[in-house]
């Protein structure tokens, strides 16, 4: 299961840092993924990261701004967003992968059911 919290409004510029609570599996064995998604349009790919927090990656819109990491201790998958845009709105959800390395081309076999940013003055 995998749980995502951390969302809200917020203004421009602003910061948030979403958790993704992950329960029922080994943590440690799997790559994970930050996706978002607005009303009629599909999932946009914004971040992931290997099985053992090495090798995060980064869409371009999100580069430089949002960082990817794991927490073992709490079995969490977090992503500090800063410097947010209205663009950043949608709502933010967690993936897991079947494979321990991050390959985005690969089907993910768990997601959660989000959280919703919205950036707005």
């Amino acid at each position: 299961q995998l749980q995502a919290s951390g969302g809200g409004s917020v203004q421009p510029e602003g910061s948030l840092r979403l958790s993704c609570v992950v329960s029922g599996i080994t943590f440690g064995r799997y790559a994970f993924s930050w996706y978002r998604q607005v009303p009629g349009k599909g999932p946009e790919w914004v971040s992931g990261l290997n099985d053992d927090d090495s090798g995060p990656r980064y869409s371009d819109a999100v580069k430089g701004r949002f960082t990817i990491s794991k927490d073992f201790a709490k079995s969490t998958v977090i992503l500090q967003m800063t410097a947010l845009k209205p663009e950043d709105t949608a709502r933010y959800f967690c993936v897991k992968y079947p494979v321990r390395i991050l390959d985005v081309k690969i089907h993910y076999d768990a997601w959660g059911q989000g959280t919703l940013v919205t950036v707005s003055s």
